[in-house]
Protein backbone atom coordinates (compact mmCIF):
# COMPACT_ATOMS: atom_id res chain seq x y z
CA UNK A 1 0.00 0.00 0.00
CA UNK A 2 1.34 3.43 -0.96
CA UNK A 3 1.85 6.18 1.61
CA UNK A 4 -1.05 8.08 0.07
CA UNK A 5 -3.43 5.12 0.26
CA UNK A 6 -2.34 4.39 3.82
CA UNK A 7 -2.89 8.00 4.86
CA UNK A 8 -6.41 8.19 3.43
CA UNK A 9 -7.23 4.85 5.06
CA UNK A 10 -6.01 6.16 8.42
CA UNK A 11 -8.04 9.35 8.06
CA UNK A 12 -11.21 7.46 7.14
CA UNK A 13 -10.79 5.46 10.32
CA UNK A 14 -10.49 8.72 12.29
CA UNK A 15 -13.43 10.26 10.40
CA UNK A 16 -11.25 13.15 9.26
CA UNK A 17 -10.60 14.72 5.91
CA UNK A 18 -7.07 15.21 4.60
CA UNK A 19 -5.38 18.58 4.69
CA UNK A 20 -3.10 18.74 1.65
CA UNK A 21 -0.65 21.66 1.70
CA UNK A 22 1.05 22.95 -1.44
CA UNK A 23 4.20 25.06 -1.53
CA UNK A 24 6.66 25.85 -4.28
CA UNK A 25 9.96 24.12 -3.59
CA UNK A 26 12.84 26.58 -3.32
CA UNK A 27 10.65 29.51 -2.24
CA UNK A 28 12.05 31.76 -0.92
CA UNK A 29 15.26 29.73 -1.11
CA UNK A 30 16.01 26.00 -1.24
CA UNK A 31 17.40 25.88 2.30
CA UNK A 32 14.04 27.02 3.67
CA UNK A 33 11.83 24.39 2.03
CA UNK A 34 12.65 21.59 4.45
CA UNK A 35 11.85 23.85 7.42
CA UNK A 36 8.58 24.93 5.81
CA UNK A 37 7.58 21.33 5.09
CA UNK A 38 8.46 20.21 8.61
CA UNK A 39 6.31 23.02 10.00
CA UNK A 40 3.35 22.30 7.71
CA UNK A 41 3.50 18.55 8.27
CA UNK A 42 2.68 19.06 11.95
CA UNK A 43 -0.86 19.59 10.69
CA UNK A 44 -1.00 18.74 6.97
CA UNK A 45 -1.53 15.08 6.13
CA UNK A 46 0.02 15.32 2.65
CA UNK A 47 2.51 17.81 1.21
CA UNK A 48 2.58 18.90 -2.42
CA UNK A 49 5.86 20.35 -3.67
CA UNK A 50 5.81 22.36 -6.86
CA UNK A 51 8.84 22.30 -9.14
CA UNK A 52 9.32 25.91 -10.28
CA UNK A 53 8.72 26.32 -13.99
CA UNK A 54 8.98 29.42 -16.17
CA UNK A 55 5.46 29.11 -17.63
CA UNK A 56 3.08 27.84 -14.90
CA UNK A 57 -0.12 28.08 -16.92
CA UNK A 58 -2.44 26.73 -14.21
CA UNK A 59 -1.20 29.13 -11.53
CA UNK A 60 -2.34 32.57 -10.48
CA UNK A 61 -0.22 35.52 -9.29
CA UNK A 62 0.58 34.13 -5.84
CA UNK A 63 2.14 30.88 -7.03
CA UNK A 64 3.71 32.66 -10.00
CA UNK A 65 5.43 34.94 -7.49
CA UNK A 66 6.66 31.94 -5.51
CA UNK A 67 7.94 30.37 -8.72
CA UNK A 68 9.84 33.54 -9.63
CA UNK A 69 11.48 33.69 -6.20
CA UNK A 70 12.44 30.01 -6.36
CA UNK A 71 13.93 30.32 -9.85
CA UNK A 72 15.89 33.44 -8.85
CA UNK A 73 17.23 31.46 -5.88
CA UNK A 74 18.62 28.88 -8.33
CA UNK A 75 16.07 26.12 -7.79
CA UNK A 76 16.15 23.38 -10.44
CA UNK A 77 14.40 19.99 -10.67
CA UNK A 78 17.57 18.44 -9.25
CA UNK A 79 17.44 20.88 -6.34
CA UNK A 80 13.89 19.72 -5.63
CA UNK A 81 14.92 16.08 -5.77
CA UNK A 82 17.62 16.77 -3.18
CA UNK A 83 15.12 18.61 -0.99
CA UNK A 84 12.82 15.57 -1.11
CA UNK A 85 15.69 13.29 -0.09
CA UNK A 86 16.41 15.52 2.93
CA UNK A 87 12.75 15.63 3.95
CA UNK A 88 12.44 11.87 3.63
CA UNK A 89 15.36 11.27 5.99
CA UNK A 90 13.34 12.86 8.79
CA UNK A 91 9.70 12.37 7.82
CA UNK A 92 7.27 9.81 6.42
CA UNK A 93 4.74 12.44 5.36
CA UNK A 94 3.36 11.59 1.90
CA UNK A 95 5.01 13.81 -0.71
CA UNK A 96 3.41 14.69 -4.04
CA UNK A 97 5.35 16.52 -6.74
CA UNK A 98 3.53 18.97 -8.99
CA UNK A 99 5.32 19.72 -12.22
CA UNK A 100 4.67 20.59 -15.85
CA UNK A 101 5.24 18.02 -18.56
CA UNK A 102 8.09 19.93 -20.21
CA UNK A 103 10.29 19.19 -17.19
CA UNK A 104 9.39 15.49 -17.18
CA UNK A 105 9.84 15.16 -20.94
CA UNK A 106 13.21 16.93 -20.94
CA UNK A 107 14.54 14.60 -18.22
CA UNK A 108 13.12 11.50 -19.89
CA UNK A 109 9.84 10.21 -18.49
CA UNK A 110 11.08 6.97 -16.96
CA UNK A 111 14.29 8.54 -15.66
CA UNK A 112 12.41 11.42 -14.03
CA UNK A 113 9.92 9.16 -12.27
CA UNK A 114 12.59 6.64 -11.24
CA UNK A 115 14.91 9.24 -9.73
CA UNK A 116 12.18 11.15 -7.88
CA UNK A 117 10.63 7.92 -6.61
CA UNK A 118 14.02 6.86 -5.28
CA UNK A 119 14.30 10.22 -3.50
CA UNK A 120 10.96 9.69 -1.74
CA UNK A 121 8.22 11.01 -4.04
CA UNK A 122 4.89 9.23 -3.53
CA UNK A 123 2.74 10.86 -6.19
CA UNK A 124 2.94 13.21 -9.14
CA UNK A 125 0.57 15.79 -10.62
CA UNK A 126 1.17 17.10 -14.15
CA UNK A 127 -1.50 19.74 -14.83
CA UNK A 128 -0.80 20.07 -18.55
CA UNK A 129 -0.76 16.32 -19.26
CA UNK A 130 -4.11 15.17 -20.69
CA UNK A 131 -5.15 11.65 -19.81
CA UNK A 132 -5.32 10.81 -23.52
CA UNK A 133 -1.55 11.39 -23.83
CA UNK A 134 -0.46 9.99 -20.48
CA UNK A 135 0.56 6.49 -21.57
CA UNK A 136 4.30 6.86 -21.01
CA UNK A 137 3.86 8.50 -17.63
CA UNK A 138 1.34 5.87 -16.53
CA UNK A 139 3.76 3.13 -17.50
CA UNK A 140 6.61 4.78 -15.58
CA UNK A 141 4.59 5.49 -12.45
CA UNK A 142 3.28 1.93 -12.27
CA UNK A 143 6.81 0.60 -12.78
CA UNK A 144 8.27 2.71 -9.99
CA UNK A 145 5.39 2.60 -7.51
CA UNK A 146 4.25 6.22 -7.82
CA UNK A 147 0.65 7.45 -7.82
CA UNK A 148 -0.34 9.48 -10.89
CA UNK A 149 -2.93 12.10 -9.94
CA UNK A 150 -5.14 13.65 -12.60
CA UNK A 151 -7.20 16.83 -12.46
CA UNK A 152 -10.95 16.98 -12.99
CA UNK A 153 -12.59 20.35 -13.73
CA UNK A 154 -16.20 21.54 -13.82
CA UNK A 155 -15.99 21.28 -17.62
CA UNK A 156 -14.83 17.64 -17.65
CA UNK A 157 -17.28 15.53 -19.66
CA UNK A 158 -18.75 12.31 -18.24
CA UNK A 159 -16.84 10.25 -20.80
CA UNK A 160 -13.53 11.89 -19.93
CA UNK A 161 -14.24 11.68 -16.19
CA UNK A 162 -14.75 7.94 -16.54
CA UNK A 163 -11.41 7.60 -18.33
CA UNK A 164 -9.58 9.70 -15.72
CA UNK A 165 -11.07 7.76 -12.82
CA UNK A 166 -10.09 4.47 -14.44
CA UNK A 167 -6.36 5.26 -14.45
CA UNK A 168 -5.91 7.66 -11.51
CA UNK A 169 -4.32 6.56 -8.27
CA UNK A 170 -3.58 8.29 -4.97
CA UNK A 171 -6.48 10.70 -5.30
CA UNK A 172 -8.45 12.66 -7.87
CA UNK A 173 -7.64 16.38 -7.86
CA UNK A 174 -10.94 18.23 -8.26
CA UNK A 175 -10.53 21.77 -9.56
CA UNK A 176 -13.25 23.71 -7.78
CA UNK A 177 -13.57 26.56 -10.25
CA UNK A 178 -12.84 27.78 -13.74
CA UNK A 179 -9.59 29.72 -13.84
CA UNK A 180 -6.19 29.60 -12.19
CA UNK A 181 -5.01 28.96 -8.63
CA UNK A 182 -5.37 31.63 -5.98
CA UNK A 183 -7.14 32.37 -2.71
CA UNK A 184 -10.84 33.28 -3.02
CA UNK A 185 -13.31 34.84 -0.60
CA UNK A 186 -15.97 32.21 -1.28
CA UNK A 187 -16.16 28.82 -2.92
CA UNK A 188 -17.81 28.33 -6.27
CA UNK A 189 -21.37 27.03 -6.35
CA UNK A 190 -20.02 24.31 -8.65
CA UNK A 191 -18.13 22.60 -5.80
CA UNK A 192 -20.82 20.44 -4.19
CA UNK A 193 -22.33 18.96 -7.37
CA UNK A 194 -18.86 18.41 -8.82
CA UNK A 195 -17.70 16.52 -5.71
CA UNK A 196 -20.80 14.35 -5.88
CA UNK A 197 -20.25 13.61 -9.58
CA UNK A 198 -16.60 12.66 -9.12
CA UNK A 199 -17.20 10.57 -6.00
CA UNK A 200 -19.80 8.55 -7.88
CA UNK A 201 -17.30 7.75 -10.63
CA UNK A 202 -14.07 7.41 -8.64
CA UNK A 203 -12.61 4.37 -6.89
CA UNK A 204 -9.90 6.51 -5.23
CA UNK A 205 -10.21 9.44 -2.78
CA UNK A 206 -11.33 12.85 -3.99
CA UNK A 207 -9.54 16.04 -2.95
CA UNK A 208 -10.59 19.59 -3.84
CA UNK A 209 -8.26 22.48 -4.68
CA UNK A 210 -8.13 25.95 -6.30
CA UNK A 211 -9.50 28.83 -4.25
CA UNK A 212 -9.55 27.11 -0.85
CA UNK A 213 -8.07 29.60 1.59
CA UNK A 214 -10.04 29.53 4.86
CA UNK A 215 -10.99 26.97 7.52
CA UNK A 216 -14.65 27.40 6.53
CA UNK A 217 -13.76 26.49 2.94
CA UNK A 218 -12.08 23.32 4.18
CA UNK A 219 -15.06 22.46 6.36
CA UNK A 220 -17.42 22.97 3.42
CA UNK A 221 -15.63 20.59 1.08
CA UNK A 222 -15.26 17.94 3.80
CA UNK A 223 -18.95 18.22 4.70
CA UNK A 224 -19.67 17.89 0.98
CA UNK A 225 -18.09 14.41 1.11
CA UNK A 226 -14.66 15.23 -0.31
CA UNK A 227 -11.83 13.19 1.20
CA UNK A 228 -9.44 16.12 1.31
CA UNK A 229 -8.89 19.85 0.82
CA UNK A 230 -5.88 21.28 -1.01
CA UNK A 231 -4.53 24.66 0.12
CA UNK A 232 -1.66 26.39 -1.64
CA UNK A 233 -1.83 30.12 -2.31
CA UNK A 234 -3.01 30.92 1.22
CA UNK A 235 0.10 29.25 2.65
CA UNK A 236 2.34 30.97 0.11
CA UNK A 237 0.89 34.34 1.09
CA UNK A 238 2.39 33.85 4.57
CA UNK A 239 5.75 33.02 3.03
CA UNK A 240 5.64 36.09 0.79
CA UNK A 241 4.71 38.39 3.68
CA UNK A 242 7.59 37.22 5.85
CA UNK A 243 10.52 36.86 3.47
CA UNK A 244 12.81 38.67 5.90
CA UNK A 245 11.53 37.09 9.08
CA UNK A 246 11.94 33.31 9.07
CA UNK A 247 10.72 32.84 12.62
CA UNK A 248 7.47 34.74 12.02
CA UNK A 249 6.96 32.94 8.72
CA UNK A 250 7.13 29.52 10.34
CA UNK A 251 4.96 30.63 13.28
CA UNK A 252 2.24 31.91 10.96
CA UNK A 253 2.36 28.78 8.80
CA UNK A 254 2.06 26.66 11.94
CA UNK A 255 -0.89 28.65 13.25
CA UNK A 256 -2.75 28.65 9.94
CA UNK A 257 -2.06 24.96 9.32
CA UNK A 258 -3.48 24.09 12.73
CA UNK A 259 -6.68 26.05 12.03
CA UNK A 260 -7.15 24.39 8.64
CA UNK A 261 -6.57 20.91 10.04
CA UNK A 262 -9.15 21.44 12.76
CA UNK A 263 -11.65 22.18 10.02
CA UNK A 264 -11.16 18.68 8.55
CA UNK A 265 -12.29 17.06 11.79
CA UNK A 266 -15.95 17.47 11.04
CA UNK A 267 -18.22 14.48 11.35
CA UNK A 268 -19.47 13.45 7.94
Amino acid sequence: MSRLAAKFKELRRKREGALIAFVTAGDPKPAMTQKIVETLSKHADIIELGIPFSDPIADGPTIQGATDRALKAGTTPETVREIIKKIRRRSEVPLVVLTYYNIVFKSGVDDFVRRFAAAGMDGIIIPDLPVEEAGKVLKATKKHGVDLIFLVAPTTTPKRLKRICKVSSGFIYVVSLLGVTGAREKLSDLVRPLIARVRKASRVPVAVGFGISKPEHVATVIKSKADGAIVGSAFIDFIAKNLNNERKMLQELDRFGKALKLATKISR
